[in-house]
């Protein structure tokens, strides 16, 4: 168990070093939106080759489908809530976030709960963490911290907040991962994929609602953040193909 919370708050501390690096530097929007962009697609091949497929070997076409159902409508639930207190533009770069400080806490744990699981998950099989995932994740998690650190600090929040905002990240992404190795250590490999399938529709969704219209809005709608998205999901699949 401490080695899946080790792996996960190593995947969350991209968000701390993404967190980091927009506060020391500035970076044209453009440049986010690409970068944000290339995590989209590697999010999406991790998605694709580590979860899905996964979930699939282990319970069959039903896992799949109803783990896809509940993690998309639980994270959309979830989302819906934080974005009424005020967390909506919690991974925007612009500036346009509120005071509600709470509120942005909460919807970045709850962007990365599902992929933490996923590591903790992994680590059932040999003993070894999926590598790959990992890779994907922290790829994915550094775009992440980058705009929400240069939004924040549009919007007015201290840099020393915003940091430990993200360290709280960090820390609660190794918890779940914790948490994730914990449970399926417990349930039935039919169990393990509708719980893979769970996290795979939860960010899914988290990726629809949050990352792509940054991605879109923030590259000034240009014809190049598709074909960044692609070099992303081609990055991460080779990862798992060679891992």
């Amino acid at each position: 168990m401490l080695e899946a919370l080790l792996w996960g708050m190593i995947a969350g501390g991209a968000l701390l070093v993404g967190a980091a690096a927009g506060l020391c530097f500035t970076f044209p929007r453009w440049s986010i939106a690409l970068i944000m962009a290339f995590g989209v697609g590697a999010l999406i091949s991790a998605v694709t080759y580590e979860l899905t497929a996964e979930a699939y070997e282990r319970g069959g076409a039903a896992a799949v489908l109803g783990g896809l159902a509940l993690g998309a409508f639980v994270f959309f639930a979830g989302d819906l809530a934080i974005d009424r207190r005020g967390g909506e533009h919690r991974k925007r770069s612009g500036g346009q976030q509120s005071e509600a400080g709470g509120a942005i806490l909460l919807g970045a744990v709850l962007d990365g709960i599902p992929e933490s699981l996923v590591i903790g998950i992994s680590l059932l099989e040999g003993g070894a963490v999926g590598i790959a995932f990992v890779l994907a994740v922290f790829i994915s998690n550094l775009p992440e911290g980058l705009s929400g650190a240069t939004g924040l600090r549009k919007a007015g929040h201290r840099p020393r907040d915003i940091l430990w905002l993200w360290a709280v990240v960090c820390v609660a992404s190794g918890l779940a991962a914790a948490l994730g190795y914990g449970v399926a250590g417990e349930l039935p490999g039919h169990s393990v994929g509708v719980v893979q399938a769970f996290a795979a529709g939860a960010i899914l969704t988290m990726l629809a609602d949050t990352m792509m219209p940054e991605a879109f809005d923030e590259g000034g709608h240009r014809p190049w953040v598709g074909l960044v998205t692609v070099l992303g999901f081609a990055t991460a699949a080779l990862l798992q193909f060679v891992a």
